[in-house]
């Protein structure tokens, strides 16, 4: 491979993936200055990618290679007033997008009896909405698809918190829903504590990786075939009980591993 012309070499790699390239430039010094090179890893950073560090929140950060820029993007990038991030993962290059609590249709979510805005340890937004008593409980969340990567198999995940005095929540299932061009998927979860500890009786449901008191419900998944909206919700309208006690951080979009 040393003996092959720099730009033929640089071709090649562009058709794996930055975790491919990364591994090929262990070879030698030679095959690391060819897979550093900016030819390859333009072809790993999103297509809208210039759109996306026009709108970062904060100081610009000048790259001087667009492999530094790639892994720049790699950590979550705030964008617009902030109530957005952005990111693109390490190993494929597709991007990954989150809309903060802020960004979210919350029944009822702007009178203080019903839910309260704070920081919460954990979110990567300045705000977080609390659930304090509601009998009807509605989050909503659209997106238009064009922010995302093209022909990726993307899952939708809610990200919640349950406190200590959380009630109601699991006297009824909830409704999760995705909708998308003509396609609509739609299944209950529930959401509950057991022992005094934060779990859920419910597949959909996991714990969030890097905080064990966070949870994600999948909301569920899409193909992004075409650029459309996206529309999101997670709905107990159900039941006259009040529940109380849910903390909404905001909801993620991140591509799903083939196959699951």
């Amino acid at each position: 491979m040393e003996y092959l012309p720099e730009d033929c070499f640089a071709h090649i790699l562009s058709f794996t993936s930055p975790l491919d390239v990364c591994r090929t430039s262990l070879i030698s010094s030679v095959v690391k200055s060819m897979a550093d090179s900016d030819t390859v890893w333009a072809k790993f950073l999103p297509h809208n990618y210039q759109q996306i560090v026009s709108r970062l929140v904060g100081p610009s950060f000048p790259c001087s290679t667009e492999k530094e820029l790639f892994f720049r993007l790699c950590k979550p990038q705030p964008i617009d007033d902030g109530n957005k991030m952005f990111s693109v993962e390490k190993t494929t290059g597709k991007i990954c997008y989150s809309l903060s609590a802020r960004q979210l249709s919350i029944s009822y979510g702007n009178n203080h009896l019903y839910w309260s805005w704070k920081h919460v340890q954990g979110s990567r937004f300045t705000e977080a909405a609390e659930l304090r008593t509601i009998c009807w409980l509605e989050i909503k969340g659209s997106i238009n698809t064009e922010i995302l990567s093209p022909k990726t198999i993307y899952g939708a995940y809610l990200k919640i918190k349950i406190v200590d005095r959380a009630y109601g929540l699991d006297t009824l299932p909830s409704e999760v829903s995705i909708e998308f061009g003509n396609y609509k998927s739609q299944r209950n979860v529930y959401i509950c504590k057991t022992n005094g500890k934060v779990s859920c009786n419910c597949y959909s449901v996991q714990k969030h990786y890097g905080d064990d008191e966070w949870l994600e419900i999948e909301l569920g998944s899409f193909y992004t075939e075409s650029v459309q909206e996206l529309r999101l919700c997670l709905k107990e309208v159900k039941g006259v009980h009040l529940k109380g006690g849910l903390i909404v951080d905001g909801i993620e979009l991140r591509p799903k591993a083939c196959g699951l």
